[in-house]
C-alpha cells in the first residue's frame, strides 16, 4: 500500500495557511482518483517547549500500486501538486512512503484487544 507523506514548514501566515490548506487545497486532493483516506494534522510543540520542526504533516492514502499509478498520471494529481507553491511558504518536504497497519495489543475497543 502507497502514501504520500508531506512534512510542511512553518507558514509565513499560519491562519492563512490553515484556511487555504483546509478549504482550497484539501479539497483539490479529495477528487484525485484512487484516493482512499486523506489525513493531516499540525505539529506540537516538543516536550522541551522548543518548536515543532515542522508546522503540518499529511498523508494520502491509496490501497495499492494500481491506485497510486493511475493518480500520479491524472490531471486531478498534476493539478493538487501545481497549487502547492500557492500556500507553502515555509516550504514542503514530499515523500513517497508504504504503510502497514497494526491493531493495538492491549486496551483496544471491547472484543478486539490481542493481549495473551
Amino acid at each position: 500500500m502507497r502514501r504520500i507523506v508531506s512534512l510542511h514548514g512553518h507558514p509565513t501566515d499560519p491562519a492563512a495557511f490553515d484556511d487555504y490548506y483546509r478549504n482550497t487545497h484539501t479539497p483539490l486532493v479529495q477528487q484525485i482518483p484512487g484516493v482512499s483516506n486523506v489525513r493531516f494534522g499540525h505539529v506540537l510543540p516538543m516536550s522541551d517547549g522548543s518548536p515543532a520542526p515542522f508546522y503540518l504533516v499529511s498523508d494520502v492514502y491509496f490501497d495499492d500500486d494500481a491506485a497510486f499509478d493511475t493518480a500520479q498520471s491524472s490531471p486531478e494529481m498534476a493539478a493538487a501538486l501545481a497549487d502547492v507553491p500557492r500556500f507553502a511558504t515555509g516550504g514542503v518536504t514530499i515523500m513517497l512512503c508504504d504503510f502497514e497497519d497494526f491493531p493495538p495489543m492491549f486496551g483496544g475497543p471491547e472484543g478486539t484487544s490481542t493481549r495473551p
